[in-house]
């Protein structure tokens, strides 16, 4: 019979597990708030407020998801 094990779960407790587990998704809320700030930020302005800043209005979203998530 074979077992597998993996080295995650065997040497770590449920506690441990859930602490990280915990904090992945804190990080994961936080930068979804970043994302979603932005957005809402850049969607409010002008087309001539965006011509300005040389931000074309099709790649809103590709700007807020570097903001957020990183390249």
């Amino acid at each position: 019979m074979t077992t597998l094990t993996a080295p995650f779960f065997s040497s770590s407790s449920l506690r441990s597990r859930f602490e990280a587990f915990r904090a992945q998704m804190s990080e994961n809320a936080a930068k979804r708030k970043v994302y979603f700030t932005i957005l809402k930020e850049l969607e409010q302005c002008s087309p001539r407020d965006l011509q300005e800043l040389r931000i074309a209005p099709s790649s809103i979203h590709q700007i807020a998801h570097e903001a957020a998530y990183g390249a």
